[in-house]
C-alpha cells in the first residue's frame, strides 16, 4: 500500500474523531445546560438571586456554555475544511470576558500581582478585539474571496495534491 493511500485512510479516521468530538461536545453542552437550569432554580429557591457574587457564578456558568459552542463550530467547521480563524477569535474573546468579569482582586496575594493580571487581561482583550478587527476588515475588502476563488486543492486539509 502507497504512502497516499496510508494518508488518506488517515484523514478519514481523523474526520471520524473529529466528528465524534463535536458530538462529545454536544453532549457536555446538554449536561452543562441542564446544570444551569438547577442552579438557576436553586438560587431563586433559596432567595440568593439578588447576591453579586452567585450571579456572576451564575454568568460564569453561562460563558463556559458559550465557550463549549465556539469549541463545538470550530470542530465540526475543521471537519468541513472551513475557515475557523474567526471562531477561535470569538471563543478566545468570551474566554477572556468570562475571566474578567469573574476577576477578583482579593483572589490573589498580592496587589501587584493583581494588577498584573488584571494587565494581562487588558492586553489579550485588546490583541482579540484587533485580530477580530483585522478579520472583519479582510473579509470586508473581500481579500478572503479571491483566496478562495484561486484553484487550490480541497480534497485535503492537511496537505496538498499534486
Amino acid at each position: 500500500m502507497s504512502v497516499d493511500a496510508w494518508a488518506s485512510r488517515s484523514e478519514g479516521v481523523m474526520q471520524w474523531l473529529e466528528l465524534g468530538a463535536a458530538y462529545f461536545l454536544v453532549v457536555l453542552f446538554a449536561i452543562g445546560v441542564f446544570d444551569l437550569g438547577i442552579s438557576l432554580y436553586e438560587l431563586i429557591n433559596s432567595g440568593a438571586f439578588t447576591d453579586p457574587n452567585s450571579l456572576i457564578d451564575l454568568i460564569d456558568t453561562v460563558l463556559v456554555l458559550l465557550i463549549i459552542v465556539e469549541v463545538f463550530e470550530t470542530v465540526v467547521a475543521s471537519s468541513r475544511r472551513e475557515p475557523v480563524v474567526r471562531i477561535v477569535i470569538n471563543a478566545a474573546l468570551i474566554a477572556i470576558a468570562r475571566k474578567v468579569i469573574s476577576y477578583r482582586p482579593s483572589e490573589y496575594e498580592s496587589v501587584q500581582q493583581a494588577f498584573i493580571a488584571a494587565a494581562s487581561f487588558t492586553l489579550l482583550l485588546v490583541s482579540l478585539i484587533g485580530a477580530l478587527y483585522a478579520i472583519r476588515r479582510i473579509t470586508s475588502l473581500g481579500i478572503d474571496k479571491a483566496n478562495r476563488d484561486m484553484k487550490t486543492p480541497e480534497s485535503s486539509k492537511y496537505r496538498s495534491e499534486e
